[in-house]
């Protein structure tokens, strides 16, 4: 952890997918306020492929690094830092695609960088001042994962547990468990950990205001 400056403190949640990532952002900016807060989150930096069919697009391994364009999300919080705002890519899911809309950030005291490789990425790392991994055990993880994808991305029980065995447990192995290891701080038990999100959040609302 990096020391406190006047400039936004950021910080990174990682975790593989379903692990309660979004309920710890959730509660985080119930209780520090949603004025103080922007959230950059990874999975909407994947790549726009327009030129493949929608058959092509659904088969590409969402869960490796080169999916997403790291790039642009880094050249984004560089800006983000720097005092300025940013349009940021809105992804439409059931067609996996980006939208031709944008979605427009600006600067505030706290900002939070999550998805399940920001903590791969050591030029994204570099930028974050605290570094924190969700740690949940994989069964659980597959269930929440399902009910998502079923319930907020129009897919079907058997194209999300299709895509799980080929693609989301290895490259979880591959590259998101490994990422652990760069992290300051480890949540197990993901959102339903509330004593630690109240730790997180009030060491968050130690900060300085910019």
């Amino acid at each position: 952890m990096k020391n406190s400056r006047s400039k936004p403190f950021v910080i990174g949640i990682s975790g593989g997918s379903g692990s309660g990532k979004s309920t710890i952002i959730n509660e985080i900016i119930e209780r520090i306020g949603p004025e103080k807060i922007a959230v950059l989150n990874h999975d909407a930096y994947y790549r726009h492929r327009p030129e493949l069919s929608f058959e092509e697009r659904t088969i590409i391994n969402f869960d490796h690094p080169d999916s997403l364009e790291t790039k642009l999300l880094i050249r984004h919080l560089v800006q983000l830092i720097s005092g300025e705002k940013v349009e940021i890519p809105i992804y439409d899911f059931p067609k996996h695609l980006r939208n031709s809309k944008t979605k427009k950030i600006s600067p505030c005291q706290i900002l939070i960088v999550d998805g399940i490789l920001v903590l791969h990425d050591s030029q994204l790392c570099e930028l974050m001042d605290l570094k924190v991994f969700v740690d949940v055990p994989s069964d659980l993880r597959f269930i929440r994962r399902l009910d998502r994808d079923i319930n907020e991305r129009g897919r079907s029980v058997k194209s999300v547990t299709k895509q799980y065995l080929a693609t989301v447990r290895p490259m979880h192995e591959k590259f998101v468990e490994p990422s652990k290891q760069n992290a300051d701080i480890l949540i197990p038990g993901g959102g339903h950990n509330l004593q630690a999100v109240r730790v997180l959040s009030t060491l968050l609302q130690t900060l300085p205001a910019n």
